[in-house]
């Protein structure tokens, strides 16, 4: 954590060094937009501190057509049906542009605790589930700015009654400012908490004196300049333990439970007649679209994914579980290779996006393990990217059944020989024929 200078400046150094930090914040920002990661500017502190000041500044200062700026308030209803750091995923900028976040997963955890809306067992989860993100961004190569204004009790009271008496400015102020003034030692001590609980190498904060407007301003540009500059020269933020660390097999995959199958075990000489067959799909089909209504009435979303060899039958286990409910309440994402869009984040986002609301099914043929698969596999991952996977997917569906969901994941396993049978049958048949190319004969000769 870096604290600002607090004395002031005089009109005209403010605007000779407000020209100048102008110029190169823009040169920076023309420098980012050739480079291969994005900017997330977290915006913190104090009421009338000079947040929204400095935001409107930076979209003064920047080009606005590679900048997005984004301010939370209470959760909405489509936000309240997904785990709450669905929004922030959803709102990520891309590679090479910058987002300025106002009340994000810093300061809004700060007021709801704040507001007693959040225990403070909660409120510390809070805080950790935002170093979880902020380490997998930056894992990712995110270069993120985190601002902390701060003023005492004694300016905030000066401004919010000059803001009182300012026609133009009487709307900042009402019952909720007053409110939070008398208990700006309490919002103070958990601004604290989340310096201390949030301050990273990876991330860390900086503290910015709000008292003079223009001290205020150019310490956040210049801090905002500094780390553009550094992060373009090459300088990437990292944690102690993970300098220069390439984790290894072993050190990246959890331990497995005791019970744990491997492909091996798996019985492939099982089979059903159809007669059988077609009585107990009708049975489960039938008990399957009850348990449906009920997930729907209780708001219980489900996260189903289907993976599995080429040709195992993955789409034909969906089409049998979607064909017994409701088609309004399920989604199929099919997901191949990423899109020129999806390259542009982090390879988790376009998997968030596709969360389904309280009461609703997302079924994904294939997944977010195509990182540890396919992508391994092919070397489209790098060691560090897939072998850090593993910890980023269970925390991924950690956060899933903490808000409720049931997440249910199948893996559809056949034999080469059986594989190879399928291969032959699509090809000679004629509403088959599209899902059977050269690629898939490729792939074959990855099989263990």
């Amino acid at each position: 954590m870096t604290t600002t200078d607090t004395s002031d400046l005089s009109k005209n150094e403010f605007e000779q060094r407000e020209a100048r930090l102008r110029a190169e914040l823009l040169q920076a920002q023309f420098d980012l937009r050739q480079a291969d990661f994005p900017v997330l500017v977290i915006i913190s502190g104090i009421d009338a501190a000079g947040r929204s000041e400095t935001i409107d500044l930076f979209n003064k200062w920047l080009d606005v057509r590679h900048l997005q700026t984004f301010a939370y308030r209470l959760p909405s209803d489509e936000e309240r049906d997904r785990p709450p750091f669905w929004r922030y995923w959803r709102d990520l900028p891309p590679r090479g542009k910058i987002g300025i976040y106002y009340s994000g997963w810093h300061l809004g955890a700060v007021l709801e605790r704040a507001e007693r809306r959040m225990k403070h067992g909660e409120f510390k989860h809070a805080l950790a589930l935002a170093n979880l993100f902020e380490q997998q961004l930056v894992d990712d190569g995110a270069l993120v700015v985190k601002l902390m204004f701060h003023i005492s009790r004694e300016q905030l009271h000066e401004r919010l009654r000059a803001w009182e008496d300012d026609p133009e400015k009487s709307w900042r102020v009402g019952e909720k400012q007053w409110r939070r003034y008398k208990h700006f030692d309490r919002l103070k001590k958990l601004h604290e908490e989340d310096i201390e609980r949030t301050d990273t190498p990876i991330a860390p904060w900086t503290l910015i004196d709000g008292a003079h407007p223009r001290r205020r301003a150019l310490a956040a540009g210049e801090e905002l300049l500094a780390a553009l500059r550094a992060r373009l020269s090459g300088h990437v933020r990292q944690a102690p333990s993970a300098l220069n660390k390439e984790p290894s097999l072993e050190s990246s995959r959890p331990e497995l439970s005791a019970d744990a199958l491997s492909l091996a075990d798996v019985d492939l000489s099982q089979a059903i007649d159809k007669q059988d067959y077609e009585a107990q799909l009708a049975q489960w089909q039938g008990a399957w679209n009850q348990l449906s209504r009920q997930a729907f009435e209780h708001g219980i979303p489900l996260v189903a994914i289907f993976e599995g060899w080429d040709a195992a039958g993955k789409g034909g286990a969906i089409r049998r579980i979607t064909s017994a409910i409701d088609a309004r309440q399920y989604r199929v994402v099919r997901i191949g290779a990423p899109t020129q869009q999806e390259r542009q984040f982090h390879y988790l986002w376009r998997f968030w996006r596709h969360l389904p609301r309280r009461g609703c099914f997302t079924i994904f043929d294939r997944s977010w393990y195509g990182r540890v698969l396919v992508e391994r596999v092919e070397g489209f991952a790098t060691d560090a990217q897939w072998g850090r996977a593993y910890e980023e997917i269970n925390a991924f569906e950690n956060q899933l059944v903490e808000h409720g969901a049931a997440v249910a994941k199948f893996w559809i396993e056949i034999s080469p020989d059986e594989q190879l049978r399928r291969f032959a049958s699509r090809e000679q048949t004629d509403y088959k024929q599209y899902k059977i190319g050269e690629e898939d004969y490729r792939n074959r000769e990855k099989w263990p």
